[in-house]
Protein backbone atom coordinates (compact mmCIF):
# COMPACT_ATOMS: atom_id res chain seq x y z
CA UNK A 1 0.00 0.00 0.00
CA UNK A 2 2.99 2.59 0.71
CA UNK A 3 4.83 1.34 -2.52
CA UNK A 4 1.18 2.55 -4.12
CA UNK A 5 0.83 5.70 -2.53
CA UNK A 6 4.67 6.61 -2.81
CA UNK A 7 3.77 5.67 -7.03
CA UNK A 8 0.86 7.60 -6.71
CA UNK A 9 2.85 11.16 -5.53
CA UNK A 10 5.30 10.34 -8.17
CA UNK A 11 2.75 10.34 -10.72
CA UNK A 12 0.95 13.35 -9.42
CA UNK A 13 4.65 14.97 -9.21
CA UNK A 14 4.29 15.86 -5.52
CA UNK A 15 8.05 16.14 -5.17
CA UNK A 16 8.13 19.18 -7.65
CA UNK A 17 5.85 21.80 -6.36
CA UNK A 18 6.86 24.75 -8.75
CA UNK A 19 4.28 23.12 -11.46
CA UNK A 20 1.41 23.94 -9.05
CA UNK A 21 3.09 27.31 -7.80
CA UNK A 22 4.01 28.80 -11.28
CA UNK A 23 -0.48 28.27 -11.80
CA UNK A 24 -0.97 29.51 -8.18
CA UNK A 25 0.26 33.19 -8.04
CA UNK A 26 -1.28 34.07 -11.16
CA UNK A 27 -4.70 32.98 -9.71
CA UNK A 28 -4.37 34.32 -6.09
CA UNK A 29 -3.26 37.67 -8.42
CA UNK A 30 -6.49 37.82 -10.03
CA UNK A 31 -8.44 37.12 -6.70
CA UNK A 32 -6.86 40.26 -5.53
CA UNK A 33 -7.27 42.17 -8.78
CA UNK A 34 -10.88 41.03 -8.90
CA UNK A 35 -12.15 41.87 -5.11
CA UNK A 36 -9.40 45.17 -4.96
CA UNK A 37 -7.86 43.53 -2.27
CA UNK A 38 -8.31 40.63 0.29
CA UNK A 39 -10.96 38.04 -1.41
CA UNK A 40 -11.34 36.25 1.57
CA UNK A 41 -9.96 32.97 2.87
CA UNK A 42 -12.72 30.81 1.41
CA UNK A 43 -11.86 31.66 -2.25
CA UNK A 44 -8.26 31.60 -1.02
CA UNK A 45 -8.62 28.59 -0.40
CA UNK A 46 -10.78 27.49 -3.10
CA UNK A 47 -7.96 28.27 -5.59
CA UNK A 48 -5.27 27.02 -4.03
CA UNK A 49 -6.50 23.61 -3.40
CA UNK A 50 -7.82 23.50 -6.54
CA UNK A 51 -5.34 24.23 -8.63
CA UNK A 52 -2.93 21.33 -6.81
CA UNK A 53 -5.92 18.80 -7.40
CA UNK A 54 -6.08 20.14 -11.22
CA UNK A 55 -2.72 20.52 -11.57
CA UNK A 56 -2.05 16.83 -10.10
CA UNK A 57 -5.05 15.80 -12.53
CA UNK A 58 -3.49 17.75 -15.46
CA UNK A 59 -0.09 15.37 -14.69
CA UNK A 60 -2.02 11.88 -15.02
CA UNK A 61 -3.73 13.04 -17.95
CA UNK A 62 -0.53 14.28 -19.31
CA UNK A 63 1.40 10.52 -18.76
CA UNK A 64 -1.49 8.42 -20.49
CA UNK A 65 -1.48 11.02 -23.48
CA UNK A 66 2.73 10.35 -23.33
CA UNK A 67 3.57 7.33 -22.22
CA UNK A 68 4.49 6.03 -25.87
CA UNK A 69 6.68 8.97 -26.14
CA UNK A 70 8.37 9.05 -22.80
CA UNK A 71 9.77 6.09 -22.80
CA UNK A 72 12.33 7.60 -25.78
CA UNK A 73 13.09 10.74 -23.23
CA UNK A 74 15.88 10.36 -20.79
CA UNK A 75 14.11 12.82 -18.08
CA UNK A 76 10.66 11.44 -18.16
CA UNK A 77 11.38 7.54 -19.15
CA UNK A 78 10.96 6.59 -15.61
CA UNK A 79 7.77 8.03 -15.22
CA UNK A 80 5.19 5.60 -13.32
CA UNK A 81 2.99 4.69 -16.33
CA UNK A 82 5.61 5.04 -18.87
CA UNK A 83 7.60 2.52 -17.06
CA UNK A 84 4.58 0.16 -16.40
CA UNK A 85 4.56 0.80 -12.80
CA UNK A 86 1.10 2.12 -13.26
CA UNK A 87 -1.35 0.75 -15.76
CA UNK A 88 -3.15 3.93 -17.91
CA UNK A 89 -6.72 2.85 -16.29
CA UNK A 90 -5.11 3.21 -13.35
CA UNK A 91 -3.73 6.71 -13.58
CA UNK A 92 -7.29 8.01 -15.27
CA UNK A 93 -8.73 6.92 -12.18
CA UNK A 94 -6.36 9.30 -10.06
CA UNK A 95 -7.14 12.02 -12.58
CA UNK A 96 -10.52 11.56 -12.59
CA UNK A 97 -10.88 11.43 -8.66
CA UNK A 98 -8.60 14.27 -8.11
CA UNK A 99 -10.37 16.44 -10.89
CA UNK A 100 -13.71 15.53 -9.33
CA UNK A 101 -12.29 17.01 -6.11
CA UNK A 102 -11.69 20.23 -7.81
CA UNK A 103 -14.90 20.24 -9.03
CA UNK A 104 -16.56 19.74 -5.26
CA UNK A 105 -14.68 22.97 -4.56
CA UNK A 106 -15.79 24.99 -7.33
CA UNK A 107 -19.53 24.01 -6.51
CA UNK A 108 -18.87 25.96 -3.35
CA UNK A 109 -18.47 29.32 -5.20
CA UNK A 110 -20.87 30.32 -8.19
CA UNK A 111 -22.64 29.52 -11.07
CA UNK A 112 -20.14 31.79 -13.35
CA UNK A 113 -17.28 30.03 -12.09
CA UNK A 114 -18.97 26.38 -12.29
CA UNK A 115 -19.95 27.44 -15.97
CA UNK A 116 -15.97 28.63 -16.53
CA UNK A 117 -15.10 25.57 -14.99
CA UNK A 118 -15.71 23.19 -18.05
CA UNK A 119 -14.05 24.79 -20.69
CA UNK A 120 -11.03 25.06 -18.00
CA UNK A 121 -11.25 21.49 -18.35
CA UNK A 122 -11.66 21.08 -21.87
CA UNK A 123 -8.62 23.25 -22.33
CA UNK A 124 -6.81 21.14 -20.25
CA UNK A 125 -7.82 17.61 -21.93
CA UNK A 126 -6.75 19.14 -25.30
CA UNK A 127 -3.26 20.00 -24.30
CA UNK A 128 -1.34 16.76 -23.99
CA UNK A 129 -2.53 16.46 -27.70
CA UNK A 130 -1.90 19.75 -29.52
CA UNK A 131 1.81 18.97 -29.11
CA UNK A 132 1.17 16.14 -31.78
CA UNK A 133 -0.09 18.77 -33.96
CA UNK A 134 0.32 22.13 -33.27
CA UNK A 135 3.75 24.04 -33.82
CA UNK A 136 3.88 25.68 -30.86
CA UNK A 137 1.64 23.83 -28.34
CA UNK A 138 2.94 26.23 -25.47
CA UNK A 139 0.48 28.76 -26.78
CA UNK A 140 -2.66 25.79 -25.20
CA UNK A 141 -0.84 25.20 -22.17
CA UNK A 142 -0.16 28.99 -21.80
CA UNK A 143 -4.46 29.50 -21.89
CA UNK A 144 -4.86 26.11 -19.67
CA UNK A 145 -2.31 27.70 -17.10
CA UNK A 146 -3.67 31.08 -17.41
CA UNK A 147 -8.16 30.05 -16.70
CA UNK A 148 -7.41 30.46 -13.53
CA UNK A 149 -7.69 34.37 -13.71
CA UNK A 150 -11.36 34.69 -15.75
CA UNK A 151 -12.30 31.94 -13.19
CA UNK A 152 -11.25 34.51 -10.46
CA UNK A 153 -12.88 37.22 -11.84
CA UNK A 154 -16.26 34.93 -12.11
CA UNK A 155 -15.36 34.04 -8.39
CA UNK A 156 -15.42 37.22 -7.16
CA UNK A 157 -17.28 39.50 -9.58
CA UNK A 158 -20.25 37.10 -11.15
CA UNK A 159 -18.69 37.92 -14.30
CA UNK A 160 -14.93 37.84 -16.59
CA UNK A 161 -14.53 41.24 -17.81
CA UNK A 162 -12.00 42.85 -20.69
CA UNK A 163 -9.68 43.06 -17.39
CA UNK A 164 -9.07 39.68 -16.81
CA UNK A 165 -9.13 38.35 -20.28
CA UNK A 166 -6.04 41.03 -20.76
CA UNK A 167 -4.13 39.72 -17.67
CA UNK A 168 -4.85 35.85 -19.26
CA UNK A 169 -3.15 37.32 -22.36
CA UNK A 170 -0.35 38.55 -20.57
CA UNK A 171 0.12 35.38 -18.40
CA UNK A 172 0.00 33.32 -21.67
CA UNK A 173 3.35 34.99 -22.92
CA UNK A 174 5.00 34.22 -19.30
CA UNK A 175 3.67 30.72 -19.87
CA UNK A 176 5.55 30.47 -23.68
CA UNK A 177 8.56 31.90 -21.73
CA UNK A 178 9.08 29.38 -19.08
CA UNK A 179 7.52 26.33 -20.86
CA UNK A 180 9.92 27.02 -24.41
CA UNK A 181 12.90 27.26 -21.62
CA UNK A 182 11.23 23.71 -20.43
CA UNK A 183 10.73 22.27 -23.89
CA UNK A 184 14.73 23.24 -24.68
CA UNK A 185 15.90 20.77 -22.45
CA UNK A 186 14.14 17.98 -24.36
CA UNK A 187 14.97 19.61 -27.76
CA UNK A 188 17.07 16.55 -28.97
CA UNK A 189 14.69 13.81 -27.32
CA UNK A 190 11.94 15.65 -29.25
CA UNK A 191 13.40 16.19 -32.69
CA UNK A 192 14.03 12.29 -32.51
CA UNK A 193 10.78 11.59 -31.70
CA UNK A 194 8.99 13.90 -33.94
CA UNK A 195 7.09 15.68 -31.10
CA UNK A 196 6.52 19.85 -31.86
CA UNK A 197 7.47 22.36 -29.05
CA UNK A 198 8.20 25.56 -29.19
CA UNK A 199 11.74 25.16 -28.69
CA UNK A 200 11.82 23.35 -32.32
CA UNK A 201 9.88 25.99 -34.06
CA UNK A 202 11.82 28.97 -33.03
CA UNK A 203 15.18 27.30 -33.67
CA UNK A 204 18.01 29.69 -33.22
CA UNK A 205 15.39 32.62 -32.12
CA UNK A 206 14.84 30.46 -29.12
CA UNK A 207 16.68 32.67 -26.78
CA UNK A 208 15.20 36.07 -28.08
CA UNK A 209 11.66 35.13 -28.07
CA UNK A 210 11.71 33.83 -24.82
CA UNK A 211 12.95 37.13 -23.32
CA UNK A 212 10.53 38.66 -25.66
CA UNK A 213 8.00 36.95 -24.29
CA UNK A 214 9.04 37.53 -20.82
CA UNK A 215 8.30 41.49 -21.74
CA UNK A 216 5.12 40.95 -23.57
CA UNK A 217 3.84 39.74 -19.99
CA UNK A 218 5.55 42.05 -17.94
CA UNK A 219 4.30 45.12 -20.03
CA UNK A 220 0.68 44.15 -20.57
CA UNK A 221 0.60 44.00 -16.56
CA UNK A 222 2.23 47.14 -16.18
CA UNK A 223 -0.13 48.39 -18.36
CA UNK A 224 -3.20 46.86 -17.49
CA UNK A 225 -2.65 47.47 -13.32
CA UNK A 226 -0.76 50.37 -13.62
CA UNK A 227 -4.33 51.97 -11.94
CA UNK A 228 -3.59 50.58 -8.97
CA UNK A 229 -4.14 52.61 -5.43
CA UNK A 230 -0.41 51.97 -3.88
CA UNK A 231 1.10 51.58 -7.08
CA UNK A 232 4.34 52.09 -6.04
CA UNK A 233 4.54 48.40 -4.89
CA UNK A 234 3.40 47.18 -8.01
CA UNK A 235 6.56 48.79 -9.79
CA UNK A 236 8.62 47.80 -7.26
CA UNK A 237 7.46 44.57 -7.95
CA UNK A 238 7.91 44.70 -11.79
CA UNK A 239 11.70 46.09 -11.53
CA UNK A 240 12.37 42.91 -9.19
CA UNK A 241 10.84 40.68 -11.63
CA UNK A 242 13.04 42.16 -15.08
CA UNK A 243 15.76 41.31 -12.80
CA UNK A 244 14.92 37.75 -12.53
CA UNK A 245 14.24 37.77 -16.29
CA UNK A 246 17.62 39.17 -16.81
CA UNK A 247 19.20 36.32 -14.61
CA UNK A 248 17.14 34.09 -16.70
CA UNK A 249 18.89 34.96 -19.69
CA UNK A 250 22.21 34.22 -18.52
CA UNK A 251 20.96 30.69 -17.93
CA UNK A 252 19.47 30.14 -21.12
CA UNK A 253 21.45 31.65 -23.10
CA UNK A 254 24.37 28.70 -23.74
CA UNK A 255 20.88 26.48 -23.97
CA UNK A 256 22.56 23.78 -21.61
CA UNK A 257 20.53 21.56 -20.31
CA UNK A 258 21.19 22.40 -16.59
CA UNK A 259 20.39 26.09 -17.56
CA UNK A 260 17.35 26.11 -19.06
CA UNK A 261 15.99 23.57 -16.49
CA UNK A 262 17.27 25.48 -14.06
CA UNK A 263 15.68 28.80 -15.62
CA UNK A 264 12.07 26.82 -15.78
CA UNK A 265 12.21 25.45 -12.10
CA UNK A 266 12.76 29.19 -10.75
CA UNK A 267 9.90 30.78 -12.64
CA UNK A 268 7.64 30.53 -9.54
CA UNK A 269 9.78 32.68 -7.92
CA UNK A 270 8.85 35.58 -10.74
CA UNK A 271 4.95 34.72 -10.29
CA UNK A 272 5.45 35.16 -6.48
CA UNK A 273 6.99 38.72 -6.76
CA UNK A 274 4.15 40.14 -8.89
CA UNK A 275 1.62 38.28 -6.73
CA UNK A 276 3.14 40.17 -3.77
CA UNK A 277 3.09 43.62 -5.85
CA UNK A 278 -0.69 42.91 -6.18
CA UNK A 279 -1.25 42.26 -2.73
CA UNK A 280 1.46 45.50 -1.53
CA UNK A 281 -0.82 47.01 -4.16
CA UNK A 282 -4.28 46.64 -2.89
CA UNK A 283 -3.23 47.19 1.12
Amino acid sequence: MIDKLKLYLDLIRWNRPAGWLLLLWPSLAALWVAAEGFPGWHLVMVFTLGTILMRSAGCCINDVADRDFDKHVKRTANRPVTSGRLSTPEALMVGAVLALCAFGLVLTTNRATIAWSFAALAVTLAYPYAKRFVAMPQAVLGVAFSFGIPMAFAAVQGEVPPLAWGLLLGNLFWVLAYDTEYAMVDRDDDLRIGMKTSAITLGNWDVPAIIGFYGAYLIIWAWLLSGLAQRTWFWLALALALIQVIWHYFLIYQRSREGCFTAFKQNHWLGLTLFVGVVLAHL
